[in-house]
């Protein structure tokens, strides 16, 4: 039976609920609508103190979690749903979001804080409309949000610890269920009750009702803008447009001018920069380099013949390689082509500065990343898939360390010889994978020994790398989990690309755990791309902010901030002119 009309306007549509939650199908199953589970992926881990109220902060949990099942059910070749629907409730007390509890003592801590009060109950609901359009998914989304006044009564120890010990508070926001044994610490509720349990039903169709009602359609999709309107009241004129402005800006200066035509080759290879990186990944997937070293000098039909790819498109590969530098070829009747330095030192698959790994990752992961970019601006959410783009195959995780070597190999050496370490006999360097700035480090200053420190699948994969010569004796490797586990003892602890990778929150929780197991006087070695103070270089870091992770770049001012919340202060800074730069820092 439907219980509001409205609800019917949803029959014969795929709805998604992307929840597990019973409290919430419960809700929405008695109210008649039908629809399927998707639980949501997305992990929770929004900084609370970007949002400046607590229920800006639901609202955005909701949003990330319906969007991410919205998106992965096309990509995981289900049907795209017509309505994916989220929520996330908090509770709020005294400023603090309380969310669900860790464990047992982290549920006393909540409860105890509500004991005796009134505080809020908020639910953020995200409902994502969906279109397939030819296969590009277009979302249009409503967000909103429901407060419900709750008072606690004053709760006796034996009381909070009685509830505690039964097992309800420990799946639920701000600990406890007031539709079960939780309903005996409540002394009233001001609002929407089942706002508390977990979903405002009563909101929730209104919305549906604007929705779908209001001037007997569904609103138009959201990121459509309307014209723009003329600031002076005339028709088709954008702000200080004349002449001069509609025929491209510029009124005094020629178009055949030198600058002229610098500007537009500048502004035409910034265009046409993605056609050379995937002509370079291409090349690179396919060998090309490692054949040309074998056989130099060889024409398109013999390269054809040994990568067993077609004449002309290996005849329009070779040439488009020529033109970026990346071959060298002979003039005559028929071409021949050999590799330049260039891509000896740094595409050949044993070169000891091999970007091979790098440039796979690039191809793999950041181009279909990139290729999202609209719509990452768009909602300002990350639209990867993670280290290992969802495989968590052996191989994947091989083709993921042989990336981050590679890039090691070309940066470990500056970061290690930045600074004059002789002062620490031993370091570890947490997430060190495979082990390359330990060992540039153990060459660089001979009286430190080096730990690595990284994750179990990791370090047991290291003898991919390593065969068959083993590291030296002064490197060791010790798997376990920086968040999680006791870090090793050490007098200069590391971090090579981890911080610009984590949100706030996680930044400020491994700074901790490191200043925790530091005394004063040991260090911190810092490897990060340091932007500029105006934040407007280097490129490389800005464009790679643009995958919108959880993490940012930073300036080597804003690192300092960091560093010193953590009670560690910078004692240098070095731009090595490599892919990375290096921070030296001593606990206070």
């Amino acid at each position: 039976m439907v219980l509001n009309p409205v609800i019917s306007k949803l029959a014969g549509k795929l709805v998604v609920l992307a929840s597990a939650s019973p409290r919430r199908l419960e809700i929405l199953r008695n109210a008649g609508l039908r629809f399927e589970v998707v639980p949501s992926w997305f992990r929770e881990t929004l900084d609370k103190r970007r949002f400046k109220a607590p229920h800006q902060y639901a609202v955005e949990t909701a949003k990330q979690k319906a969007l991410e099942v919205a998106r992965r059910m096309p990509c995981n070749h289900l049907k795209t749903p017509d309505i994916v629907i989220a929520a996330d409730t908090i509770v709020t007390v005294d400023g603090m979001i309380l969310e669900k509890p860790r464990d047992k003592q982290d549920a006393y801590r909540m409860l105890s804080s509500l004991s005796g009060k009134e505080h809020s109950v908020f639910t953020g609901v995200a409902v994502v409309l969906c279109r397939d359009k030819a296969g590009d998914e277009d979302y249009h989304i409503v967000e909103f949000y429901e407060e419900t006044k709750v008072k606690f009564a004053e709760l006796s120890e034996d009381l909070l610890w009685e509830y505690i010990d039964s097992g309800e508070p420990m799946d639920k926001a701000g600990g406890y269920g007031i539709q079960a044994l939780g309903g005996m610490l409540v002394e009233y509720v001001h609002g929407d009750f089942l706002n508390v349990v977990g979903f405002p039903l009563n909101h929730f169709c209104k919305q549906l009702d604007a929705i779908y009602n209001q001037r007997g359609g569904c609103r138009p999709p959201a990121g459509s803008p309307p014209a723009p309107a003329p600031l002076d009241g005339s028709p088709g004129h954008a702000e200080g447009a004349g002449p001069a402005a509609a025929a491209g800006g510029r009124s005094n200066e020629r178009e055949d001018s030198e600058e002229a035509r610098k500007d537009l080759d500048k502004i035409i290879q910034l265009m046409d920069g993605f056609k050379a990186s995937k002509a370079l990944f291409t090349a690179c997937k396919l060998g090309l380099f490692d054949l040309l070293r074998r056989r130099p000098a060889s024409d398109a039909a013999q390269v054809a013949l040994q990568l067993q790819t077609s004449l002309e498109g290996t005849r329009r590969l070779l040439e488009a390689c020529s033109s970026l530098k990346l071959l060298k070829t002979t003039t005559g009747e028929t071409p021949t082509y050999e590799n330049t330095k260039l891509s000896e030192r740094f595409l050949l698959s044993d070169a000891p500065s091999s970007l091979l790994g790098y440039a796979a990752r690039c191809d793999d992961a950041a181009w279909p990343l990139f290729g999202r970019l609209e719509g990452a601006v768009r909602e300002g959410v990350h639209r990867g898939r993670g280290a290992f783009c969802g495989d968590p195959s052996q191989d994947a995780k091989v083709d993921f360390m042989k990336a981050m070597h590679s890039y090691a190999q070309v940066t470990a050496r500056a970061v290690a010889t930045a600074f004059d370490l002789s002062a620490f006999k031993t370091a570890c360097d947490l997430g060190g994978c495979t082990g390359t700035i330990a060992l540039e480090i153990a060459r660089a200053h001979p009286g430190v020994s080096v730990t690595v420190f990284d994750l179990p699948a990791v370090v047991e994969l290291i003898p991919h790398f390593h065969s068959p010569a083993p590291p030296p004796d002064r490197i060791t490797f010790v798997a376990g989990d920086f968040f999680e586990d006791v870090l090793p003892k050490a007098d200069l602890y590391i971090l090579s690309r981890i911080l610009h990778d984590l949100s706030d929150e996680r930044a400020h929780l491994l700074l901790g755990r490191i200043a925790a197991a530091c005394t004063p006087g040991r260090g911190l070695l810092l490897s990060e791309i340091l932007l500029d103070g105006s934040r407007t270089g280097p490129s490389r870091g800005l464009l790679q902010a643009l995958g919108m992770g959880e993490g940012r770049q930073r300036s080597a001012d804003e690192y300092a901030q960091l560093l010193k919340s953590h009670a560690f202060v910078v004692s240098g800074v070095r731009r090595t002119g490599n892919l990375l730069d290096a921070m030296l820092c001593v606990k206070v």
